[in-house]
């Protein structure tokens, strides 16, 4: 479960930000994953559950998730088109010479402090 690896470097990130921007309390956190991140929502939820209750900045802190979509770019015919749906192959000229534009993404967007 890689999962709670990556909670734990969002915790990290989040306290660098907080010290920063001298928060003291944080009750929110909106990340963006990709469709294609290979994260799983249900692991990284329980994780943060889990782990936000042994950091005092962070305790009770929600996590919510917007997944951004998996789009890829032909390059042979410059089209693009969703990548969960097609796979790598383009579904308007066949071509394998193709590449992910969007999806793979995982950022912090937003910061609810109190």
């Amino acid at each position: 479960m890689h999962e709670l690896g990556i909670v734990y470097h969002i915790i990290n990130r989040l306290e660098e930000l907080a010290k920063e921007n001298n928060l003291s309390t944080i009750s929110g956190v909106t990340l963006e994953l990709g469709e294609v991140s290979g994260v799983l929502d249900d692991y990284l939820i329980d994780g943060w559950n889990w782990a936000v209750k042994k950091h005092d900045l962070l305790k009770d802190a929600e996590l919510k998730i917007e997944r951004l979509p998996a789009v890829t770019k032909c390059n042979s015919c410059n089209k693009e088109y969703a990548t969960v749906k097609h796979g790598r192959i383009c579904p308007f000229c066949k071509s394998e010479d193709t590449v992910l534009v969007t999806g793979n993404e995982m950022s912090i967007k937003e910061i609810e402090a109190c």
